[in-house]
This record gives C-alpha cells, sequence and structure tokens, in this order.
C-alpha cells in the first residue's frame, strides 16, 4: 500500500508498508512488519498525519461554515471548471494563464499563476513542460515554492507524487487535506511580489474540491468550459447551479473545440454538433458566450510537448491564440471591475 505523508518539515514523505495476505493474523502481520523510521517531527491522530505550525483550516462536523478568505500573496482568482471531464478543461486553463499574460491592461507584465487542483489526474505539469522537473523547493517559511515555466508560476500534485504511473489511490479526507495544502501551502509572493492573478484548473465533476475551494477561498471568477454536446452541457449546467449555490461568481462559458478548419476547403466543420446549441444553453442560463475555441492539432501537439498554443508560433494555431486572447481581455474586464473586499488571508 502506497500512502504519501505530509511531514512537519511540509514534504511528501513516501512510506512503502508491506501487505499482508487476507488469511494472515494480525498479531502475526504485527510481529513480522519491519519498523519504520519516520521523519523527526511527524504525529499521528487515528493514522491521519497531524502538522502544528500554521495549520490549514478545516471544515466543521457540526455548526456554521468556516469563514471565507483570500490567499496569502494572490489578488484575485479565476477558477477554470467542467461539468464532464474531456472537453479539454486543463488545456484551457493553461493557456487562459497564459492569454492573461500577454492581454494585461495594468500597463506592465502581470504576475499570473496556474493552479492544478486535478488530485486523481494532474495535468499541469505535462502542458507547462515541467513534467520530470523534480519536486518543489521549500521557502524560509517552510512553503512549497511554484514551479516556473512559460513566465507562469504553477503548482500540482504531480510534482509531488512518484514518477511513473502510480495512480493516487485516496479516499476524500486525504483528497480534502491535499487540496487544503495546495491552496495555502504554496509560497505564491515569493520575493514579496504578488501574483495579480491565480487560474485554478478544478477538477471535473461537483464533488469534494469544488465544495471545499467555495467554501474556503474567495473566488473573483468561473469560466465553464463545455463542447457542444448535449452530454457536455448538461454536467455544465450542473457545474453553473453548484457555483451558485457556493457564491462563485461566473463569468461565463466557453465553448472548446467548437469547430474544424479544413486545410483544403477553409469551411469551419462542426465535429461535435451545432454551437447553437451551447449558445442557447448560455443564453438561458443569463451567461455570456466568452469564446468560441476552434480545433487545431497545435494545440494537442502542444500541449504533449509542454507548449501550450500560446507560446506557439505556428500559422495553424493563430485562430486559437485570437480566441485566447479575446478571453483574456474579457477576464481582465471582469477582474478589474469587481469590488476588491476584505476578506481575510490564510496562509
Amino acid at each position: 500500500m502506497l500512502t504519501l505523508i505530509y511531514a512537519a518539515d511540509r514534504r511528501l514523505v513516501t512510506l512503502l508498508q508491506p501487505q499482508r495476505s487476507a488469511n494472515e493474523p494480525l498479531s502475526r502481520q504485527a510481529a513480522t512488519r519491519s519498523p519504520q523510521k519516520l521523519p523527526k517531527g511527524i504525529r499521528f491522530a487515528h493514522g491521519i498525519p497531524v502538522r502544528d505550525p500554521n495549520p490549514a483550516p478545516s471544515l466543521p462536523r457540526r455548526g456554521g461554515p468556516p469563514q471565507r478568505a483570500r490567499i496569502r500573496g494572490v489578488k484575485q482568482i479565476v477558477v477554470v471548471a467542467s461539468g464532464k471531464g474531456g472537453v479539454g478543461k486543463s488545456t484551457v486553463a493553461a493557456n487562459l494563464a497564459l492569454a492573461l499574460a500577454h492581454t494585461s491592461p495594468l500597463g506592465r507584465a502581470p504576475r499570473v499563476g496556474l493552479l492544478d487542483l486535478d488530485i486523481f489526474g494532474p495535468s499541469v505539469p505535462k502542458l507547462m513542460g515541467l513534467e520530470g522537473a523534480g519536486e518543489p523547493a521549500l521557502s524560509d517559511r517552510n512553503k512549497l515554492l511554484p514551479m516556473q515555466n512559460h513566465g507562469v508560476a504553477t503548482m500540482s500534485i504531480g510534482y509531488l507524487l512518484p514518477a511513473g504511473d502510480t495512480p493516487v489511490a485516496w479516499r476524500g479526507l486525504m483528497v480534502q487535506k491535499a487540496v487544503q495544502q495546495l491552496l495555502f501551502d504554496v509560497e505564491w509572493a515569493e520575493g514579496g511580489d504578488e501574483l495579480d492573478v491565480l487560474v485554478i484548473d478544478m477538477p471535473p465533476g461537483t464533488g469534494d474540491v469544488q465544495l471545499s475551494l467555495g467554501q474556503l477561498v474567495v473566488v473573483d471568477g468561473a469560466v465553464i468550459v463545455s463542447t457542444p454536446q448535449d452530454v457536455a452541457l448538461i454536467d455544465a449546467r450542473k457545474g453553473v447551479v453548484m457555483f451558485n449555490k457556493v457564491n462563485v461568481p461566473i463569468i461565463g462559458l466557453l465553448l472548446n473545440m467548437s469547430h474544424f478548419i479544413c486545410g483544403s476547403c477553409d469551411a469551419p466543420h462542426e465535429l461535435f454538433g451545432s454551437a447553437d446549441k451551447f449558445v442557447r444553453a448560455a443564453h438561458e442560463l443569463g451567461l455570456d458566450v466568452l469564446g468560441k475555441v476552434p480545433l487545431v492539432t497545435s494545440v494537442s501537439d502542444g500541449g504533449d510537448a509542454g507548449r501550450p498554443v500560446m507560446v506557439q508560433s505556428e500559422a495553424t494555431g493563430e485562430p486559437v491564440r485570437e480566441v485566447m486572447r479575446g478571453v483574456g481581455e474579457k477576464v481582465w474586464k471582469w477582474l478589474l471591475a469587481r469590488p476588491h473586499e476584505n476578506h481575510g488571508v490564510r496562509g
């Protein structure tokens, strides 16, 4: 059994525990198990690691919900979400972070971050060309330092997991702890300069991670990604309803893989169905359509190579870059128009 334990020095330590057969008595198992040497400072409560310094907020079993707060070192937060997996949400999140860096109205180069909250299927290390980069370093405050590439600061559980095909086989409690640590134990303001905006790549669905984020963190806006099929739009609607329930404002809907432009005929082909259904769904939900991203091979090829389309120069990717620059401008306009209320900070 592979268990990842978060130590007092804030490093993830891999503990390999020998397995026993189903018929082996517990007394014999305890007698034959080789002793484990744990790093100094780890304590346990009912098998769950407990750390004393700067504890992350926990969701109470009873009583009112915890007070939402901003993440230390981050001015504003945008989440990229979808109800269903496989719609290109992570690719959109990576390119949106780069689009925000390229379309800043601040009169200077903005500081942009990208946080991967998909615990079971982290994609940011691959998409941002940081696969195999090793574990993040620690700051003076024992916080994880983001990994940098393409001018964007990134953090993902993928940086902390063993290399290879080892799955994350965790129950809900461990997932919630990992999410809280990724939210509040990262040193985004390295050198004292805060992030202007943090883009959070959410996992698909409407489960623990989405609820934890909505209850713990002040989110300035959400971008909902979908494809034109009814099966994707049904779950996108559920995502919109869930964010409304946890008081996360929605910036708008983004249609991904909207159409394919044939190189020989220059005609758009709606491979996954008509975009009219998507536009109609946005109208019924009272939300803006932020853009319609075409399907081009340079997007997937660039993602596999760790070079998102926003940092490419190939002409085939220009239609996507044009759409994403427009989305970035709309997101900046949304963020700058929102009042910045003081909710306190954690981290």
